[in-house]
């Protein structure tokens, strides 16, 4: 008798049954692959990034750097995402590279050629200064590799669901070094269902391609940050800022859907990222904090180190910016500018809230913020929790308003809202039909 959530769900029932072994080779050898593209593609970031911005770190470089190199790398930016797109267009054909899209629509089926493409352009731009993330590539890659070696071992069609899930999560684990989180998230967020025998693929797969990561790149937290610890005024702080979070973060994930619907075509492909690109240029001369993927910003956020009015400021400025990219074409990921996002949300409601019950460290709430907007904009509490605390290096010391802040924003934005950032393709009645897809099959 077979488990409602074993092969119903794409694994094998026992691990020498047949076709178990050709599932797990593949599960072994997806982690892998992730693993090594995550780390050449976060070479190739890095090259990029000190070839067009030279300096210790984007931001810094970019704070010292003529205004000139603003606008052209900017505008240059642009024009090699628009041509790029176009290209790709001309060259390929598929059912398009949404990893969500794919899993739920195509069984996990994707464009290789397509797919692969769009992944190194978007590192290229985002090397260059777009305001999107880098998570974005590796997980592409990581999915096409799951899908191919899907077809090599004959896998069903939820086992490649599964599988390309496990991709793109091993693909983020090994770019921000986060094993668990990774397994999380693939199953969390992408793949929407969480039970033991999915988790064991997942956990196995982002294991290799993190401990191939850190055996190839430096092994430390993605943030440094002090130990804070918890309070009865972070606690209360807490509760209300947490709906307020998943407030925003409804607001957040409409925007991205209105900028995913109004995607140029035709010869605005080429036009519409180049005016983008460039605008957020002249915005960087001033405002040198909206360039890249926010990782910068929000490591000086959780270590206060951003003015309250910058924080204003830039709150209202590195969406829209992130907005304006993915609007316009740029390929790019949304993990790391929703975190940057939730730091910010979380300073400056942390500055009101301590102007009259002070004591505690400003950072504090923004580690909070972002934990509970990036669980908000997912809808993936467990995988939020996790990896923020991977990220930092920092477990228990804050955990209970963490918790708290995270559980009042996700029930907020799904009460009001079922889609995430990573849903917005979706109609509420395609929604529905995800949501039934994701339940566990009965017996």
């Amino acid at each position: 008798m077979k488990s409602p959530d074993t092969e119903a769900l794409g694994v094998p029932a026992t691990l020498m049954s047949e076709g178990a072994l050709a599932f797990w080779a593949a599960v072994v050898l997806t982690g892998a692959g992730a693993g090594f593209a995550a780390v050449a593609l976060t070479m190739l970031l890095g090259k990029v990034q000190q070839w067009m911005w030279p300096g210790p770190d984007l931001l810094d470089a970019a704070a010292s750097a003529a205004a000139y190199r603003h606008v052209w790398v900017l505008i240059g930016a642009g024009g090699l995402t628009g041509a790029g797109q176009i290209i790709l267009r001309r060259l390929t054909s598929g059912n398009g590279i949404d990893i969500t899209e794919a899993i739920s629509e195509h069984a996990g089926r994707l464009p290789a050629l397509r797919t692969l493409g769009s992944a190194v352009l978007s590192i290229l731009v985002v090397g260059m200064g777009a305001s999107l993330g880098r998570e974005g590539a590796p997980k592409q890659v990581g999915a096409v590799l799951a899908n191919a070696l899907s077809d090599q071992a004959r896998l069903s069609d939820e086992q490649r669901r599964l599988l390309v899930a496990c991709g793109a999560g091993a693909g983020m684990a090994a770019a921000y070094g986060v094993p668990l989180g990774g397994a999380l998230f693939a199953l969390e967020v992408l793949r929407g269902i969480l039970a033991l025998r999915l988790i064991l693929p997942a956990l196995l797969a982002c294991a290799v391609a993190a401990g191939i990561s850190w055996i190839l790149l430096p092994n430390a937290p993605t943030y440094v940050i002090p130990a804070y610890a918890s309070s009865p005024s972070v606690i209360c702080w807490a509760l209300i800022a947490g709906p307020v979070a998943g407030l925003v973060s409804i607001g957040y994930v409409h925007l991205v859907a209105w900028a995913d619907r109004h995607k140029p075509a035709g010869w605005l492909r080429l036009a519409a990222p180049t005016a983008a690109l460039g605008l957020v240029g002249l915005i960087s001369i001033k405002y040198p904090e909206v360039l890249g993927n926010g990782k910068d910003v929000a490591q000086l956020a959780f270590t206060n180190r951003i003015a309250p009015m910058l924080l204003v400021t830039l709150l209202v400025l590195r969406p829209l910016s992130t907005v304006a990219c993915l609007g316009s074409g740029v390929p790019g990921g949304l993990f790391t500018p929703s975190l940057a996002l939730g730091a910010l949300l979380g300073g400056v409601l942390g500055v009101a809230w301590t102007s009259f019950w002070p004591g505690v460290p400003p950072g504090l709430f923004a580690v909070i913020g972002a934990a509970a907007v990036l669980a908000a904009t997912t809808h993936g509490p467990i995988s939020a929790v996790v990896l923020v605390m991977e990220l930092t290096g920092r477990d228990r010391s804050f955990v209970l308003p963490l918790l708290i802040a995270v559980v009042a924003a996700t029930v907020v934005a799904r009460s009001l809202d079922p889609r995430s950032i990573y849903d917005v393709r979706f109609t509420p009645r395609e929604m529905d039909a995800l949501e039934k897809q994701r339940r566990p099959s009965p017996n």
